[in-house]
């Protein structure tokens, strides 16, 4: 009887592993775990504007399986969340048609306090810009450019999403506070940097 029980865990054995193996043969794109990626949102905020626009800016990420976000205010961001990150995303108000001086310290920080030269320590990361601004002409296009400029001194790789140069909302006038259309253009912004830093994370592993 013993030789014949053998054979029958044999058999069993045999058909578990061959059903495991057909499993993991007919798995799916859609099953295969997402490569995570980690985007930085960091801003600098006076009246609370443009802190809402940073948090939907991250719901937009969030959006993206696979993503861990970290929300910070400018003058809390350290070297290594700054070198662990594969996006970065800076918000700004905009004073005297420009980014606040807390955003420029920031970015001045990331050669004088973290040292991200010689070496390029943000060559080929995700970076991207969103901007508060009282009027409609009051220079929220020059403030996101400045931001992306000083990424793209430091060899980054920058997108727009939720306008041509990234996120912007009105926030006086005839548009006081932050409206509907803004934060769905801050999520937009926020979903666009992970989608891009996930394709970004892919074709370097392989």
């Amino acid at each position: 009887m013993a030789p014949v029980m053998n054979t029958g865990k044999l058999l069993t054995t045999g058909i578990l592993i061959f059903t495991i193996i057909v499993g993991l043969g007919s798995r799916s794109w859609a099953e295969e775990s997402p490569l995570s990626v980690k985007v930085l949102v960091t801003y600098h905020s006076l009246t609370g504007s443009t802190e809402r626009m940073a948090e939907s800016v991250v719901e937009g990420a969030k959006s993206v399986p696979g993503t861990a976000v970290m929300l910070k205010r400018v003058g809390q961001v350290t070297a290594e969340d700054l070198f662990s990150s594969d996006a970065v995303i800076v918000g700004s108000p905009v004073y005297w048609s420009n980014m606040s001086g807390e955003v420029k310290t920031f970015l001045d920080n990331w050669q004088f306090k973290f040292g991200v030269f010689p070496e390029f320590k943000m060559k080929n990361k995700v970076g991207a810009a969103f901007a508060t601004g009282g009027q409609i002409s009051s220079g929220k296009e020059v403030t996101m450019l400045t931001i992306l400029a000083a990424m793209l001194g430091n060899q980054m790789i920058v997108v727009s999403g939720g306008g041509a140069f990234g996120a912007s909302a009105t926030t006086e006038g005839d548009s006081p506070g932050i409206d509907k259309k803004e934060l769905a253009d801050a999520k937009a912004l926020g979903q666009r940097v992970a989608e891009i830093a996930k394709l970004i994370r892919r074709a370097s592993s392989q």
